[in-house]
């Protein structure tokens, strides 16, 4: 594995961390709300993704969230977490590897970074409309709108061809990013990431809801389809492999390097000396 971060080695490094990887995070949420998909093709996807939800039988989201509708305070709750702890979580484990395994932490922030930009991609040629923004025969309820948030109470209104109308297209940005599910990915990287660096026993079990919990979260507040968990899980693989494969070609000696090594004759005492001024 290669050496932790450079900023390690600077004294205040981690100010520069801290602002590289910001930059990075802005910058990408702003280019995800710039590739909003079609309404029309969203849906479009949204009704491939039930037929095979169906065909798998997983098509659960309806059924799960009437569990909860019903409660309130519940469904508040599970709409403040999906949309805090998706960011708080991360942020932790960035703040602890980087203090206590900065190379472990290399590869996991490469892995982080990695995966918006694969995220930003899918979003790009696959806009998919999520469950809240189904229409009514469908029967999802829009919790974002109809219950207690931290973000914007903003019912969603959709154009003929299905685009987000007024202020809810304003509240929310990219409506159609939802394959993969990032909210996933995260948490499942969260648990990853850090695990192997946590020692009490109940801290690792807890951790181990987490991702979890975030599968319902996303489930009941009708913000993801569970195929775009599993969209998650395959952008945290893809990620970590070609972090990893990157690390093992930088460790690789080039062939003609080593073959310069083995071929070079060791230079006796008399050469040595008789090369000194």
């Amino acid at each position: 594995m290669p050496p932790g971060p450079a900023s390690k080695r600077l004294r205040g490094g981690w100010v520069l961390e801290v602002l590289g990887i910001a930059a990075v995070y802005f910058a990408y949420d702003w280019a995800r709300d710039q590739v909003q998909g079609n309404g029309a093709v969203a849906f479009r996807h949204a009704r491939s993704i039930v037929h095979w939800e169906q065909l798998l039988g997983v098509y659960q989201e309806h059924r799960i969230q009437r569990w909860i509708v019903g409660s309130h305070w519940f469904t508040a709750f599970w709409n403040i977490y999906y949309g805090t702890i998706h960011f708080v979580v991360p942020v932790a484990v960035l703040i602890w590897l980087y203090r206590k395994a900065p190379v472990r932490y290399l590869r996991w922030r490469n892995t982080l970074l990695l995966m918006l930009a694969i995220g930003l991609l899918c979003f790009w040629v696959y806009p998919l409309m999520p469950p809240r923004l189904m229409p009514p025969r469908y029967g999802f309820v829009d919790t974002a709108s109809q219950f207690f948030n931290f973000g914007p109470q903003q019912r969603v209104i959709l154009g003929p061809r299905g685009q987000p109308l007024g202020a809810g297209a304003a509240s929310f940005g990219n409506l159609f990013a939802a394959m993969p599910s990032l909210h996933v990915g995260w948490s499942t990287w969260s648990v990853l990431a850090v695990l192997p660096t946590i020692r009490r026993v109940w801290v690792r079990v807890l951790l181990l809801f987490y991702p979890v919990c975030t599968l319902f979260a996303i489930t009941v507040t009708a913000n993801h389809w569970l195929l775009d968990a599993l969209g998650g899980w395959l952008v945290l693989a893809a990620s970590w492999t070609i972090v990893v494969l990157w690390e093992r070609q930088r460790r690789t000696p080039r062939p003609d390097a080593s073959l310069r090594e083995a071929t070079s004759e060791p230079m006796s005492a008399d050469q040595a000396l008789a090369d000194q001024p």
